[in-house]
């Protein structure tokens, strides 16, 4: 009898992991890849990102995404430099949205944007990309304009390494 409580036990801890593992549902057909961000007083900071590559994934983005690992995000990056507006429609979770130039220096933040508003949120300059975190993430690890995102797509990273969406939900 006790044995059969551990079996059972180690198949819902088995299935539990491998739950972990799996990303968010919405989160399908998206690939990631590692991304680090350093501060300009030297202190790096990492994440894996999902990749918004094609015109729906930019569409999607984190809509619908009811959970975000701490160290998980989106970068959304485009090919020519330009003013870029992002909003939250369908999207349950708050986010910090960094704004980041060609050679992938943050120029601005927006903090703790509003679930589900359809309030346009602009990068007021040019920018190559948009990283969305989790709300709270630049506060807490102390993030800033002006810090730097590595990867490959700023030529700030020599790691060429995408893998398919895999991570926690």
């Amino acid at each position: 009898m006790a044995s059969a409580s551990r079996l059972a036990a180690l198949i819902l801890v088995l299935a539990c992991a491998s739950c972990a593992n799996n990303p968010d549902p919405a989160l399908t057909g998206f690939f990631s890849a590692p991304l680090s961000i350093e501060s300009r007083t030297g202190s790096v900071h990492d994440f894996t990102v999902y990749l918004a590559k094609t015109p729906q994934q930019r569409a999607q983005g984190l809509m619908f995404v009811r959970k975000l690992p701490n160290d998980y995000g989106m970068l959304f990056v485009y090919e020519n430099s330009r003013q870029i507006s992002m909003w939250m429609k369908n999207t349950v979770l708050p986010l910090d949205m960094l704004f980041v130039r060609q050679d992938g220096i943050i120029t601005r933040i927006v903090h703790n944007t509003v679930p589900g508003s359809l309030q346009s949120i602009s990068s007021g300059s040019d920018v190559k990309a948009v990283l969305e975190l989790k709300a709270g993430s630049c506060d807490k690890l102390g993030i800033k304009p002006g810090d730097k995102v590595i990867y490959r797509a700023f030529g700030t990273d020599p790691n060429d390494a995408v893998s398919p969406a895999s991570g926690p939900h």
